[in-house]
């Protein structure tokens, strides 16, 4: 069953966008990020995901080859619709949301999963930090908050690279008109 669409998904877009981060290469700061995830949280799979508008996609990944999946099987785009809180499916078999999502009845067989929000000064959620495991398990609200608490690391970075942009820019422009 696909998520359906934000009411503020245009808006939430725009500002994906503004970070300027999408199908960018590799970089060790989110991959750190998602090899500690998935060592804290003893789990196979752990990713940052964005969720454009008609996919998902991992900026960083560990124990999944794949660049992207379309947004109707994304599990992050449920969690998004909740900026504030980690969505935890304890067993995907049993939630009506999920259990026919070929990620679950197929490869990677997705059991459990786990999404804290990258949420934005603006209140918007980008994707997640998920964890991700083959088997049915609980998430007690200190795990919550540990993977709340990498999401923040996250997204602090994201808000530093930006900030970067815009200087970068900004610089650019005065640049270019004080040449002319």
């Amino acid at each position: 069953m696909p998520a359906p669409i934000l009411p503020n998904e245009a808006d939430r877009l725009a500002e994906l966008q503004s970070y300027q981060v999408l199908d960018t290469p590799a970089e060790q700061f989110f991959d750190d990020i998602t090899f500690l995830a998935s060592k804290i949280f003893s789990t196979p799979i752990a990713l940052i995901s964005l969720v454009d508008a008609d996919r998902q996609w991992f900026k960083s990944a560990v124990g999944l080859d794949v660049p992207e999946t379309h947004r109707d099987l994304a599990f992050c785009a449920h969690a998004i619709w909740d900026p504030t809180d980690v969505m935890v499916v304890q067993d995907a078999t049993y939630d009506p949301r999920f259990s026919n999502n070929p990620l679950v009845t197929a490869l990677p067989s997705i059991r459990f999963y786990a999404g804290a929000p990258l949420q934005t000064s603006g209140g918007n959620a980008l994707g997640t930090l998920c964890v991700i495991d083959r088997v049915a398990r609980d998430f007690t609200p200190d795990q919550a908050e540990s993977l709340r608490a990498l999401a923040r690391l996250v997204m602090n970075e994201l808000e530093m690279r930006r900030a970067l942009l815009d200087m970068s820019d900004r610089l650019d422009e005065a640049l270019t008109s004080a040449a002319a």
